[in-house]
């Protein structure tokens, strides 16, 4: 695996949006069916919007209802991190940039065959890469 990208607050500030830098870097999130991703049908790849790593694949896209972008399964193994998230009084399982922390959101496992999960991840973390898969 690759060293993990670093930088501080200053330098993500300063290569953000304040939205991308308080939902990736402050773990934050976006309104459902307000991010530019939710209804998306571009093919390509999604793409961290802090450092780049491939993520996503619009081929394992797909319309969750959710209202948010939700995909079946990560781009590859290893392009994204679980840890276990208990805030707002409930259980749930985040979902973070292998590469660089970011913030992504969440997975669920009420998501489609083949895999049953459901990637529920914010726009705002996301950079669509259109035309290309992998």
């Amino acid at each position: 695996m690759a060293e993990k990208v670093r930088r501080s607050a200053e330098e993500w500030r300063a290569s953000l949006t304040p939205e991308q830098y308080r939902i990736a870097r402050e773990h934050g999130t976006e309104r459902a069916f307000t991010g530019e991703y939710w209804d998306a049908k571009t093919p390509g790849t999604y793409r961290c919007v802090c450092c780049g790593a491939e993520l996503f694949r619009s081929d394992e896209k797909y319309d969750s209802g959710s209202g948010w972008p939700s995909f079946t399964a990560p781009a590859a193994e290893g392009a994204v991190e679980e840890k276990p998230d208990d805030s707002l009084f409930m259980r749930r399982t985040e979902v973070l940039c292998s590469q660089c922390d970011a913030h992504l959101g969440h997975v669920f496992e009420d998501g489609p065959a083949p895999t049953g999960a459901r990637y529920c991840i914010n726009s705002a973390s996301l950079r669509l890469d259109p035309g290309t898969q992998g």
